[in-house]
């Protein structure tokens, strides 16, 4: 039998009187609040109020949160409105089941309408923000690591997860013990490994106006293409591919495509707009001139 070197938490909440505290939802607030931290420090270091970074995170968490949970319901119906399906479950978010595209698109419109009311030049927010983004989702994909789900594959790598199928002596519905592929792990060492790729590049070519956002949207959606042809929890299937894959396939594309718009946009411009002071660690123009 496999010894699997990485074993499931035994249980998924706790559980205080009347009380109820999902791990899931720790991971998730927990990586917002470093997010948050990480995103006032660099919005401040811009010349920025660092008042704007919580009034953002406070309505794009709100709605990213809302887009997340559309998303996967709409892209797992069945769970919900097939047979055998509970709809009100769909209301059931600390049960987990977030989808990042939806989260991300609720997040920006979020965003957005906190940058708009406030003046603030959209495209310098989501650049300060991006890089944060990366340690949240590598932060919150342990929350998957105590509920137990979306895994990949059975292995017998020596880092396989043990998945007991058991969480706070109850059985999950569903599940089959086995050792399994850690595509939690993968994924979040993948976002940090991608935060590190991003500042480097964002430092090497003083990148802004946006670029620095998409290049967090290229660098992160080959991993979860990847992720997608391990992991085994049921999703929808278009043309031979789990449906989230093709999103992330989207995505990559789209990325690819802006960030050449906006390189080229800038050398256009004569490059010299976004002058960022690297030398002592500010951005000090780069709210007035990094608007595009």
């Amino acid at each position: 039998m496999i010894s699997a070197v990485i074993p499931s938490p035994p249980v998924s909440a706790l559980h205080l009187g009347p009380l109820t505290i999902h791990f899931y939802a720790i991971c998730i607030l927990t990586g917002i609040g470093i997010a948050t931290a990480w995103a006032t420090r660099r919005w401040v270091r811009r010349g920025g109020n660092g008042d704007d970074i919580f009034d953002v995170v406070f309505l794009a968490v709100i709605l990213g949160i809302i887009g997340a949970r559309i998303y996967h319901v709409t892209a797992n119906p069945d769970a919900y409105w097939g047979p055998g399906g509970s709809p009100i479950s769909a209301l059931y978010i600390w049960e987990g089941g977030l989808g990042i595209w939806g989260g991300v698109i609720g997040g920006a419109l979020g965003a957005w309408i906190v940058a708009r009311r406030r003046g603030i030049p959209f495209a310098v927010l989501a650049d300060t923000i991006a890089p944060t983004l990366m340690v949240a989702q590598a932060i919150g994909r342990l929350g998957n690591w105590f509920n137990q789900e979306l895994y990949g594959g059975p292995t017998d790598l020596p880092w396989g997860l043990h998945i007991p199928c058991v969480t706070n002596g109850v059985e999950i519905s569903g599940c089959v013990p086995g050792v399994y592929q850690p595509t939690f792990l993968y994924e979040g060492l993948w976002n940090l490994t991608g935060c590190l790729v991003l500042l480097a590049l964002e430092r090497r070519f003083r990148l802004g106006g946006g670029r620095v956002f998409w290049l967090y949207v290229a660098l992160y959606t080959p991993g979860r293409m990847l992720m997608e042809t391990m992991r085994t929890e049921p999703a929808e299937i278009v043309l031979g591919m789990r449906v989230h894959f093709w999103v992330a396939l989207v995505s990559f594309l789209l990325a690819i495509v802006m960030l050449v718009i906006l390189s080229r946009r800038r050398a256009r411009r004569g490059g010299e707009a976004h002058r960022a002071d690297l030398a002592d660690g500010g951005v000090g123009t780069e709210l007035s001139v990094s608007g595009d």
